[in-house]
């Protein structure tokens, strides 16, 4: 095995979108574990919405990045050295550490992950951080009930396209909004959502969504913000509930996010308006990952993934969150398990 590894640091914070400038590629010494560590091969990594927030050096719910070092996220990744009473050679691995072919890590640092579930993938997905964001979003916020009318922007994301089917679980009709016909396909085809609408193709979005919501909005799942959400609060129903999860049409903004205020239309429709993370959820991991291994194993859940391959086009993956070029889950492979 060669000694060195490649790892990717955030060389600026970018003011707007990304680029080439933002991200550093390195390589770096390979360090043989001791004690209670072990050597862990890439596999898959995780691009995520959250993570452009943490480019910004301002106070958040998690630590910014630092400058000049590797770009942390969600790995799935093959001990092919351990020193550890834990962890042996080949299990899978689990872990935060980011955008590097390799990394030695403590026993502590990573959970060993089942391979038989499903796809060892999906524990970076509908198993995993966005299956979780779904499940606690959803149901402890949102609260659905049956026949209610649960609206999802960024439907045929990795949280979306989960949230949509555990709403129609729950009994709920489900309207999704995307930014493509063949999105839009796969989530009334494939996720048998009741209704869709194309946010890039409509003219008239507040309108559209009146029409595929006979009934009103009962629950509006927020994973985009903007214009797309203030046409979903004008059609909230009394007691609406609105879990805000991400806000993406604001990542890349250079100015400020400037939009109709929703005190007014809150007290007008007594509704909740109510961002979290998911860290907000720890204690209750097991509980949701229990019950989302459950439904995908009944047949209940399905899944779609974006994978691109090559460790040297992980920052294309991530540019390509904010274009909307992917369906489920986006990952990048790095290498054969």
């Amino acid at each position: 095995m060669d000694n060195k590894k490649q790892q990717i640091l955030l060389a600026e914070r970018p003011k707007g979108t990304p680029d080439e400038h933002t991200f550093q590629f390195v390589e770096a010494d390979i360090k043989q574990p001791e004690e209670g560590e072990v050597l862990i091969q890439t596999l898959y990594v995780s691009v995520d919405p959250y993570m452009r927030g943490r480019m910004i050096d301002a106070p958040s719910y998690v630590a910014p990045f630092e400058l000049n070092a590797v770009i942390d996220g969600g790995v799935i990744g093959k001990v092919i050295a351990s020193k550890s009473n834990q962890l042996e050679i080949g299990d899978i691995v689990i872990g935060g550490y980011g955008w590097q072919t390799h990394y030695t890590a403590s026993e502590d640092e990573v959970r060993k992950v089942d391979k038989e579930i499903a796809p060892i993938s999906t524990h970076l997905g509908i198993l995993g951080m966005t299956g979780l964001t779904a499940y606690f979003g959803l149901l402890d916020i949102g609260r659905p009930k049956e026949g209610e009318t649960v609206v999802i922007s960024g439907a045929a994301g990795a949280v979306g396209s989960v949230v949509g089917q555990i709403a129609k679980i729950k009994g709920a009709y489900v309207v999704g909004i995307a930014g493509s016909d063949e999105k839009n396909r796969y989530l009334s085809d494939e996720l048998q959502f009741d209704a869709t609408i194309n946010y890039k193709t409509t003219t008239n979005l507040a309108n559209d969504i009146a029409k595929a919501c006979p009934n009103g909005v009962d629950v509006y799942f927020d994973n985009v913000g903007g214009d797309i959400s203030d046409a979903v609060h004008a059609n909230l129903n009394k007691f609406a509930r609105i879990p805000v999860c991400g806000a993406i049409s604001s990542y890349n903004l250079e100015g400020e996010d400037i939009g109709p205020r929703i005190q007014t239309t809150l007290i007008k429709k007594s509704a909740l308006m109510q961002g979290f993370t998911l860290g907000d959820y720890a204690d209750r991991f097991p509980e949701g990952s229990k019950a989302l291994a459950q439904w995908l194993q009944q047949g209940k859940l399905q899944y779609q993934e974006t994978i691109k391959e090559g460790f040297e086009n992980i920052p294309d993956a991530f540019l390509d969150l904010f274009k909307g070029n992917n369906t489920g889950k986006l990952l990048v492979k790095i290498a054969e398990q």
